[in-house]
């Protein structure tokens, strides 16, 4: 019996405009969905379909024996500053113009005024929302990626509009979604607490660590990229978007106690003004390199070439360059905030995000100490072994189909 494919719609709009954490689950949410159906097509002697209209290729996805397949499309906002990468360029794509201001407000109107969003998104019969916005739908289905509560627990780390727009609008979002993925335990147990969701409505399904990650030890590959990024021959690193929650002013003042430099990886996010401020004013401007924005192809690079990567966050619905690190070799020291115990496990070492004391023994250590450095580095691939991201996108898959009930 052919059973007529499942449609979704999935929203791209923090993969195409690069937006780190949520950006990268979103293209590998959808890169895994394809990869899945290839998978399927193969097995089965048959090949993913073309779609006239568009000219582009449907990614036709069974992720599951007896199972409906899935056909997929994009949607993102803001369509004039989207950058594309594959395979979402391969996917039929829905748009709208405004920009993510604009498409907060007009979602939040669709809540007050009752007025139905689904047009938008042609004949999707799921809309999964990656961002944390959920336009206000009638009779498509949705699911919901609570990634995390930060605007609850750290309001210091966003802009007044933002605490604003999410403390109005996420406990709309979560009610009005038919189903929940959270992507860590903290996440779920954060909105059963806080907003009194039902625990059987959230399905944690965890991020993944893509298999490129992995040590390099080619000494080309090394040596570009300290060159490409002009970076010391020993390093502490820190990865991420430089923002508040980072908790990035702990590892200034560590560093000002430690022979080792700092690296910072990432761009400028928002409220950065106070934080490189407070580079001068510890007066630590020649130990700390910061590098803007990294080429997820020189991912693994840096981080081999890393003494170790430290992760001081306030909070974190995940910390995906903890996994990171450990598959590429790397010891991490993080914060025992939030969810990043959860992603560590024992491989990491911690301590609280507010003692610099502490941060400051465990870095020396991780530095200097060979077998402690050697000891982590295999219960780190151990635990990073745990999480892949086509794991992740099959469970995903899963909520799908128990969301459309087939």
């Amino acid at each position: 019996m052919i059973t007529a494919p499942l449609r979704v719609c999935i929203d791209v709009s923090a993969a195409v405009h690069h937006r780190a954490g949520l950006g990268r689950y979103a293209h590998e949410l959808v890169k895994g969905l394809v990869d899945l159906g290839r998978s399927e097509a193969f097995s089965q002697g048959s090949q993913p379909t073309a779609t006239p209209a568009t000219g582009s290729a449907r990614a036709n996805v069974q992720p599951l024996e007896n199972a409906s397949p899935l056909r997929l499309s994009a949607f993102y906002h803001q369509r004039g500053e989207a950058h594309l990468d594959p395979p979402i360029d391969q996917l039929p794509r829905v748009t709208t113009r405004l920009s993510v201001r604009p498409w907060r407000l007009a979602t939040a109107l669709a809540y007050f005024t009752g007025f139905g969003m689904d047009r938008l998104f042609g004949d999707a019969q799921i809309f999964h929302a990656t961002e944390h916005l959920l336009p206000r739908l009638r009779r498509i289905r949705s699911v919901f990626t609570l990634h995390d509560l930060i605007f609850q627990f750290d309001p210091d780390s966003h802009k007044p509009l933002n605490i604003a727009f999410l403390k109005t609008m996420m406990p709309r979002f979560l009610k009005a979604a038919d189903a929940i993925i959270a992507v860590s335990e903290c996440s779920r147990r954060d909105a059963v607490r806080l907003y009194g969701v039902p625990a059987d409505k959230i399905r944690v399904i965890y991020e993944g660590v893509d298999p490129k990650f992995t040590p390099i030890t080619d000494p080309v590959r090394l040596a570009k990229v300290r060159t490409d990024y002009q970076l010391p021959d020993h390093f502490i690193l820190h990865l991420g978007t430089i923002e508040p929650r980072k908790n990035l002013p702990l590892l200034f003042e560590a560093i000002q106690q430690l022979p080792t430099p700092l690296v910072v990886a990432g761009k400028p996010g928002w409220l950065t003004e106070p934080i490189l401020a407070k580079v001068k004013e510890l007066g630590v401007e020649d130990r700390v390199t910061f590098t803007g924005f990294i080429e997820d192809d020189d991912l693994p690079a840096l981080i081999s070439a890393a003494s170790v990567v430290a992760m001081p966050s306030r909070y974190e619905g995940f910390g995906l360059p903890v996994l990171e690190a450990m598959a590429c070799g790397t010891p991490v020291v993080s914060s025992n905030a939030a969810s990043l115990p959860e992603v560590g496990g024992e491989a990491a070492l911690y301590a609280w995000p507010d003692d610099v004391r502490s941060w400051i023994h465990l870095l020396q250590q991780t530095t200097t100490d060979e077998e402690l450095r050697s000891s982590m580095r295999e219960k780190g691939w151990k635990q990073a072994a745990k999480f892949r991201w086509e794991a992740m996108a099959r469970e995903t898959a899963k909520v799908y189909r128990e969301v459309a009930g087939v």
